[in-house]
């Protein structure tokens, strides 16, 4: 059975973030973020993400955004536009037309992390994408969220 995680950057400091995905034995750190340059992310920003998990965690870093809603999508339920159910339901649909298991190489997704801002998975895509994968991807995946 192939793992794949997911974690979020919020509520960690550097120490326990790298500790997780260290503990975890990620290999490739698969960041779903439409945004991986911003100053709020502190350490998670993309050049420090890479540098960091080669150093401490042995890990890749790669940047998926088409495993990303569109921004259309995440402003509308940012702004109370629509329900967490309809954004959900279009992001689903989002992916389905993106075939997103075809965006990522299957040996890639074993021992991966989903990257993404939100502390906790219930209310975030990076939770909805690793699903997706898991049902449509050519290999068995098993979830486990990092926090």
């Amino acid at each position: 059975m192939n793992m794949i995680y997911t974690i979020g950057f919020t509520k960690k400091n550097a120490e326990t973030f790298f500790g997780l995905i260290k503990s975890a034995n990620v290999s490739t750190l698969i960041d779903v973020r439409l945004n991986n340059v911003s100053q709020l992310a502190g350490f998670a920003k993309r050049d420090d993400l890479k540098y960091f998990l080669k150093i401490l965690c042995d890990a890749e870093y790669v940047h998926v955004p088409k495993l990303a809603p569109t921004k259309e999508i995440l402003n509308a339920y940012k702004k109370k536009e629509i329900s967490w159910e309809k954004y959900e339901d279009k992001f689903s649909n989002l992916m389905a037309q993106r075939h997103i298991e075809r965006l990522v190489e299957p040996e890639i997704l074993n021992n991966s992390c989903l990257l993404c801002s939100e502390h906790e998975p219930i209310h975030c895509h990076r939770r909805l994408v690793a699903e997706y994968l898991s049902k449509n991807s050519d290999v068995e995946l098993k979830i486990k969220h990092l926090y």
